[in-house]
């Protein structure tokens, strides 16, 4: 039974407070977004970079939170779209999202992103937007994702600070140089000590050219990048290394 504009209206402040501002059947969730209309203002960037059509594709939304991105991989007609987060609260938004919107191939599960080895599949098409700059552990979680569920693309997306400056450097450089490190385009990640924006689960900020490294160093080629901190990424070698990447134990993303 549809849900009236009411039992909407009474379910968002139960559930609150949200991060993804969704339009539900008229009940915005987060009108005052500090971001604006965060995320239908980002996907309007984005979605040109998405295929109009994913029939017959597999999707993974790691971090789902509210479910914004996977409701739209659903509407491009997805065959299976399965979307994970390790907060309760993020996947109870997500189901009631996901009644109103009617989109009844997605599935739910609370999982964090160093687990997802025990997916034992890999998805077509990967969402990996907003999560990494909250991890602990961040290039191995993006080793893990890249190694274990990543079958084609991956959507992806991280906070940035520093120079926006794209550049590669020399593969090697002798003990004795240091300046080069100072340069600003030089691939660093800031560390976030204790919090940023309010926001205790920030815990790195890279510069695009970290970001960048990170990405081909975890077998990831870039394939197109529409805005500052978002990529399409596509599988391409294995990660660098010796072996294979291994599960870390499960934990909070």
């Amino acid at each position: 039974m549809q849900l009236t504009h009411d039992q909407i209206e009474r379910r968002v402040r139960e559930l609150s407070p949200w991060f993804h501002d969704l339009d539900l059947q008229g009940v915005r969730t987060a009108p005052d977004h500090f971001l604006g209309s965060y995320p239908k203002g980002l996907w309007d960037a984005i979605k040109h970079i998405v295929p109009e059509s994913l029939a017959g594709k597999t999707v993974l939304d790691i971090g789902c939170n509210a479910g914004f991105f996977s409701i739209e991989m659903s509407r491009r007609g997805a065959a299976r779209v399965l979307a994970v987060d390790y907060d309760e609260r993020y996947l109870e938004q997500a189901r009631l999202a996901i009644e109103v919107a009617d989109a009844r191939d997605i599935e739910l599960r609370r999982l964090s992103v160093y687990d997802v080895a025990r997916l034992g599949e890999r998805f077509d098409f990967v969402i990996f937007m907003g999560v990494f700059y909250h991890l602990r552990h961040p290039l191995l979680a993006l080793d893990l994702v890249r190694e274990h569920v990543v079958k084609d693309q991956m959507l992806f997306e991280c906070m940035l600070r520093g120079s926006l400056r794209a550049r590669q450097y020399a593969p090697d450089y002798p003990f004795e140089e240091r300046d080069v490190f100072d340069e600003p385009a030089f691939p660093k990640m800031h560390f976030i000590e204790h919090k940023y924006a309010g926001d205790q689960t920030n815990w790195w900020a890279p510069n695009l050219s970290a970001m960048e490294a990170m990405l081909r160093s975890a077998g990831f080629e870039i394939v197109q990048h529409p805005i500052p901190e978002v990529w399409l990424c596509r599988a391409a070698g294995r990660p660098q290394g010796e072996g294979p990447v291994h599960p870390a134990p499960g934990g909070k993303e």
